[in-house]
C-alpha cells in the first residue's frame, strides 16, 4: 500500500469531496523520505533561484526509493505536490528529482531535463539495478 490512508479520510473520499490539504498531509505522513526530498529541493530553489533545484543522491534504501515512485509515479500524488508546493515536478532514474518554478521562461529547461536525450544523458551502470 501506498498511502497510509486514515479512516475519516477514507470516508472523505467514499463521500466523493476530498480536502487536498488533507490528503497532502497524509502523503507528507505516508511518504516522509519522498517528502522531505522534495520539501529540500523546494526550499533550495527558493534560496538559490536559477531554473531548477534537483537530486543526485541515491535513496539509503530501497524503502526510500519506493517512496519516491510512489510519489511520482502517481498522477493525484505528483499533482497535489505540485500543486502544494507550487513547482513542477520532473523525474528521472529512480532517484534524480526535480523541482521547476512555475515560471514560462523554464520551460525549454524542463523540456531538455524530461526530454529522451535528457533521459539517456542521465544513465549509469550504477543505477542498472534501481
Amino acid at each position: 500500500m501506498s498511502l497510509d490512508v486514515s479512516p475519516a479520510l477514507l470516508e472523505q473520499a467514499e463521500r466523493g469531496e476530498v480536502d487536498e490539504a488533507a490528503f497532502v498531509d497524509c502523503v507528507r505522513n505516508s511518504l516522509p523520505y519522498a517528502w522531505g526530498m522534495i520539501s529540500s529541493l523546494v526550499a533550495q530553489l527558493k534560496v538559490d533561484g536559477g531554473e531548477f533545484a534537483d537530486n543526485q543522491t541515491p535513496p539509503p534504501d530501497e524503502q526510500a526509493r519506493g517512496q519516491l515512485l510512489r510519489a511520482l509515479a502517481s498522477d493525484a500524488i505528483r499533482g497535489s505536490l505540485e500543486r502544494h508546493f507550487g513547482v513542477r515536478l520532473a523525474f528521472q532514474n529512480c532517484h534524480r528529482v526535480a523541482v521547476f518554478p512555475l515560471d514560462p521562461a523554464v520551460d525549454d529547461r524542463l523540456a531538455r531535463f524530461t526530454s529522451v536525450r535528457g533521459q539517456l544523458l542521465n544513465q549509469s551502470p550504477e543505477l542498472r539495478d534501481c
